[in-house]
């Protein structure tokens, strides 16, 4: 049984999902079904967490908008995040960014990487 979860995981594993990690600015387009139509919708923010692993993985986008703090989950390989694009590398020393949330500002910001 375990080796055709393996095989399914390896399958799906091999979609054009790019390299990114916790600081990065990611601009994730999900696709929105209104009536009949279907349309993208983007949610740029920074990649506060990720977590799991496998095909079960998710990561955390977080974004002020309007003032308040928005957080969004997503997993990595669902049928509704059509594109991930990084934006911009940050240079954190951290696997989990969630004092973000207590920060405003300036102070929220993260360094970028240095190429």
């Amino acid at each position: 049984m375990s080796k055709i979860i393996d095989a399914i995981n390896q399958e799906n594993l091999k979609q054009n999902i790019p390299e990114f990690n916790v600081g990065d600015t990611v601009k994730v387009m999900i696709k929105v079904i209104e009536g009949e139509r279907e349309r993208l919708q983007a949610f740029e923010g920074i990649c506060i967490a990720r977590k799991h692993g496998g095909i079960s993985e998710t990561f955390t986008v977080r974004r002020i908008s309007f003032g308040v703090g928005v957080e969004k989950t997503f997993p990595i390989h669902s049928p509704k995040v059509a594109d991930i694009q990084v934006v911009r590398k940050g240079r954190v020393r951290r696997a989990k960014l969630y004092y973000l949330r207590a920060r405003t500002g300036k102070a929220a910001r993260v360094k970028e990487v240095a190429r």
